[in-house]
């Protein structure tokens, strides 16, 4: 019953479940047009490290070392080798710990952001800083060096 006209037919009950299946047609319709229209969407955070450490390995592996030549890129792709045999297994054991790695640093930005966003505006229209209920006195807030200003998180 997607088209508003249309009507069950007499004497028949009314599906319960069409306005959950309408929505999920919906949701399902405007993920495939926003995965065409941005691409797929970001792996986990455990996918992601496994394409940096691909991706790391990968250009050093492809540098051309001056210095002795074919011994010095030998060594390097052994040491690749064994960076990544020791990342694989520690990804492979422990995917969740990498999502929740990753919402700590979120989690320690926001909160570093929400500290420090008063002083940047203060920065910006170059006031003193100051502590409550202590009116700034001369030199507070640069501590008398002219520029450099202590970030009080108290």
């Amino acid at each position: 019953m997607s088209d508003h006209t249309e009507r069950p037919a007499p004497g028949a009950a009314p599906d319960p479940d069409a306005w959950e299946q309408a929505c999920a047609e919906d949701l399902a319709a405007e993920r495939a047009r926003r995965r065409a229209q941005q691409g797929p969407p970001p792996g986990t955070a455990a996918e992601e490290l496994r394409k940096l450490v691909d991706a790391v390995a990968e250009k050093v592996s492809g540098m051309q070392l001056p210095l002795g030549g074919g011994t010095a890129q030998g060594v390097v792709q052994q040491v690749v080798a064994q960076a990544k045999a020791v990342v694989e297994p520690v990804i492979e054991r422990n995917p969740d710990v990498f999502d929740h790695l990753a919402s700590a640093g979120s989690e320690l930005l926001a909160a570093y952001r929400a500290a420090v966003r008063g002083q940047e505006a203060r920065w910006v229209r170059d006031e003193p800083a100051q502590r409550p209920g202590k009116p700034a006195g001369p030199g507070e807030g640069d501590g008398g060096k002219g520029g450099s200003e202590r970030i009080d998180l108290d």
